[in-house]
């Protein structure tokens, strides 16, 4: 029989976009060096979680095409295991929204909110900071997401300040293609060179996306997609793609542009949000007479 998951057993795994991303240079190790501000949102995916005392992590369904092994929920839990020894274990439900190669942050929030939830449930008593250095290991988004403000990040992504930035509605769009992050980071067009942003200068209109250029060669449909929103709002790329936003102040508008989609695209409206719905289901378990 298929387990019946209730409503408040289920953690967010919010999307998030990088409102610019500015690649600065590259370290020793052939990381990029970034510059980017990252944007939270209200909309995402959803986790559950079965507690078990057998040691055993699986999935309760696997996703198409990523097999479980792979699966950056499975190894953040697996991660978890290892930095604390626990001899719990856990069966995890995803309830998938986000699109995959999009650029807003699915895998890495996933894993996050596995991080979160389960350091909870598993009453590992880490701390944010040290939850954020394990999941540095599954990717430079993760931390973000643990920690769920809007942040400027630098570095590989790792090191971050706070940023405040003016309530907007986004209206998030998919093309329909999956863009690979090594491939994009590997082109020897991409530029590496953009002088560093002061934070106290930041502007949207004196930032881009360094990768969308390079994007937009390799995948058409970027480029179209691109060129039919800038004429509703200013637009732009987020990550590596190849999801594109919208910019909006009322999200009616965001909303009217929305119907207007052509059918072969995918979207969604989103409002911005300083602190992430993790961080507030978090506290709401915290806070209640028996977690959840």
């Amino acid at each position: 029989m298929d387990t019946v998951v209730m409503p408040q057993s289920w953690w967010p795994s919010p999307a998030k976009l990088n409102l610019f991303l500015h690649i600065t240079g590259r370290n020793a190790n052939g990381y990029h060096e970034l510059q980017t501000l990252f944007q939270i949102l209200d909309r995402g995916d959803r986790l559950a979680f079965e507690i078990n005392d057998n040691s055993h992590i699986a999935l309760a369904d696997s996703l198409p095409g990523v097999p479980d092994e792979d699966n950056l929920v499975v190894k953040a839990a697996r991660l978890l295991v290892k930095h604390t020894g626990t001899d719990k274990g856990v069966t995890i439900h995803i309830d998938k929204q986000l699109p995959m190669g999009g650029g807003i942050g699915g895998g890495s929030s996933n894993a996050a909110t596995t991080l979160v939830a389960l350091n909870n449930l598993w009453n590992c008593q880490l701390s944010d900071e040290e939850l954020a250095t394990i999941g540095l290991q599954l990717g430079a988004d993760v931390p973000v997401f643990i920690h769920g403000k809007t942040v400027f990040a630098e570095g590989v992504g790792e090191k971050f300040a706070p940023a405040t930035v003016p309530s907007a509605w986004y209206l998030i769009v998919n093309p329909g293609v999956h863009v690979s992050t090594p491939a994009v980071f590997g082109e020897p067009e991409l530029p590496r060179q953009t002088p560093r942003l002061a934070w106290s200068a930041y502007h949207y209109e004196n930032t881009r996306n360094d990768c969308q250029e390079i994007v937009c060669k390799r995948y058409p449909e970027v480029a179209k997609l691109l060129q039919w929103l800038v004429h509703y709002a200013p637009s732009r790329m987020t990550g590596t793609g190849a999801c594109v936003f919208a910019t909006f102040s009322d999200q009616q508008e965001a909303r009217d542009v929305l119907a207007k989609l052509p059918a072969h695209w995918t979207g969604f409206v989103a409002k911005g949000v300083a602190e992430s719905p993790l961080q507030l289901k978090r506290q709401e378990v915290n806070t209640a007479p028996d977690k959840m």
